[in-house]
């Protein structure tokens, strides 16, 4: 899996200001409150800066988060601060993390599963989760289907200006392997205009690839991780999946006949880079 989101991370929850995290994390705590988790400890599988991570605090869950991006994790670690949240972020990469021990849910948005493009990545990580959910734990995820990135944005070319931040993004789809790629283009104010001087922007640039998956693809891994598929679907309609869903939000329960780990080893918490 591929470091992204670094020079990017200054700069992401600007551009992801349009994201309906809210209406995610409802949807979230509905799922987990249909299974009696109305508290407890929920991990936040790729959880970026901490927006999820941040309102599954304010709903009473104690919360740990786990990225493998330092910048992204800096910035989450910031808004922990801010905010007073007893929020544990550990470095880790979501194919090999290790806990201190079960969870009672585990969560993933914004399409982080997509960031694993091989299938045994798919299922290494599914495994671990399995692994660390107390029984009859819950694993709530979503995923960005192959025909979004096929079909609906392919071969393209998008861009935002605004007053303080722009990007380009350049997107390809290999269609042999299911391999999306984004060229990052970013540029960002770092001097206000004054009547001597031109505002200056810095750019940086960065390369994302995500896989797209079919829900059957996602189905099979589920099951071969043995978890229990509970219900699944289209993410923006909260309906039933159709070929065209772009977003699909899966909700899979651990089977109770299966063991768990703990007392484990190597932990690193991130702590902000100053």
């Amino acid at each position: 899996m591929e470091e992204a989101y670094t020079g990017f991370a200054d700069v992401y929850d600007k551009l992801m200001d349009a994201t309906p995290y809210e209406k995610w994390c409802e949807n979230i705590v509905r799922e987990l409150h249909a299974q009696e988790i109305c508290d407890g400890l929920v991990l936040d599988l790729g959880c970026g800066t901490g927006n999820m991570t941040q309102r599954l605090a304010a709903k009473g869950y104690d919360m740990i988060g786990v990225d493998c991006a330092d910048e992204m994790l800096n910035i989450a670690y910031e808004k922990k601060e801010q905010s007073g949240y007893d929020i544990l972020y550990l470095n880790q990469d979501m194919r090999e993390f290790e806990l201190y021990g079960t969870v009672r849910a585990v969560v993933s948005v914004c399409d982080s599963i997509n960031y694993l493009l091989e299938d045994e990545d798919v299922l290494a990580c599914f495994s671990l989760v399995q692994n660390y959910l107390d029984p009859d734990g819950i694993f709530f995820f979503d995923f960005n289907t192959r025909y979004k990135y096929e079909t609906v944005i392919g071969e393209s070319v998008i861009a935002e200006n605004r007053e303080d931040c722009s990007f380009i993004w350049e997107n390809y789809f290999d269609a042999a392997d299911g391999i999306n790629e984004y060229d990052l283009t970013v540029f960002v104010k770092a001097q206000q205009e004054t009547a001597n001087e031109r505002a200056l922007f810095y750019q940086f640039q960065e390369i994302h690839f995500q896989r797209g998956y079919t829900f059957e693809e996602m189905k099979r891994f589920v099951e071969m991780a043995g978890l229990t598929l509970l219900r699944a679907y289209d993410a923006d309609t909260m309906g039933e999946i159709i070929e065209e869903s772009e977003r699909i939000c899966v909700v899979a329960q651990k089977c109770k006949n299966l063991g768990s780990v703990s007392n484990l080893k190597d932990k690193k918490e991130i702590r902000p880079t100053k």
